[in-house]
């Protein structure tokens, strides 16, 4: 049994983050991450929302907040890959804008600030090389394509991306850092790493202790981690009948370009990205 929860548990994240008692981890979070952000109160709001037309799906955040200048943040968990990830938190950010408009009087448009701030345990493609990220935060905001001049700051999308992050305990420099190890490591952790010695971090411990949850809380959060292990398990089995698809579809290509009797041994290894060796296995049937 581990001695800490999963931050990556719907329980574990809203136990840490989201209660009164510890709001101040979110505040302390939220500053470290967001550039110029200097949070003293947070009030939660409401996460469930309502779409405008009865045929829009109700939408559920993780977490939703406003600071006492009346700026609104969504926080939110992503524990696996989703189609149009990113198309998904721009509607989500519809929520907090929309629901500013000043019904009854005369309304200039004047809006608050909105960030979303999405942990994502899994890496989403880079736009231009297609291939996996490997920046650990993404900041997005609305900019000129010719200049790059940012063209309205109000709205944010924060991406952090967990997988990316790699540093270990003693390389660990700024608040930011320990933030984003404790999201990678805390469930498998002893103790409180000795160089976490802000003040926000000894209670942060202490609220993360599974022994210290009354025992209504422990299977309410054994609960939430089975949820998690299947995921990981469904997920797992769909990449594994996805390589063994591929690893098909490789021995089938290589059939075909061997029989040609065209290209070389090396050509064809180069085309379907293997091995020579795998290449002279399935030339003499041994694959």
């Amino acid at each position: 049994m581990a001695r800490y929860l999963n931050p990556f548990t719907d329980f574990g994240f809203k136990h840490l983050f989201g209660t009164e008692s510890n709001k101040k981890n979110l505040i302390s979070f939220l500053n470290a991450i967001l550039p110029d952000q200097k949070i003293a109160k947070l009030t939660y709001q409401n996460v469930e929302r309502q779409g405008i037309s009865e045929v829009e799906r109700k939408v559920i955040f993780d977490l939703h907040c406003e600071n006492e200048k009346g700026e609104k943040f969504i926080v939110e968990l992503q524990r696996a890959k989703q189609d149009f990830f990113k198309d998904r938190t721009l509607y989500y950010t519809t929520f907090p804008i929309t629901e500013q408009a000043v019904k009854g009087k005369d309304w200039s448009y004047e809006l608050k600030p909105v960030y979303t701030v999405s942990i994502l345990n899994f890496r989403f493609p880079n736009p231009t090389t297609k291939k996996d990220d490997t920046k650990v935060k993404r900041i997005i905001k609305l900019s000129d394509i010719e200049t790059n001049e940012v063209f309205y700051d109000k709205l944010t999308l924060v991406y952090l991306q967990m997988p990316n992050f790699l540093k270990e305990e003693h390389e660990l420099e700024t608040l930011e850092d320990k933030w984003y190890y404790i999201f990678k490591h805390l469930d498998i952790l002893e103790q409180m790493p000795a160089r976490f010695k802000e003040k926000i971090f000894k209670s942060f411990f202490e609220s993360a202790e599974l022994a210290n949850l009354p025992r209504p809380s422990q299977m309410e959060y054994e609960e939430s981690l089975k949820q998690l292990r299947d995921l990981k398990n469904v997920l797992q089995t769909a990449r594994e009948e996805e390589r063994k698809i591929a690893k098909q579809n490789i021995y089938k290509s290589a059939k075909q370009l061997l029989a040609l009797n065209i290209l070389t041994v090396t050509q064809i290894a180069e085309a379907l990205n293997i091995s020579e060796e795998e290449v002279l296995r399935i030339k003499n049937n041994q694959l």
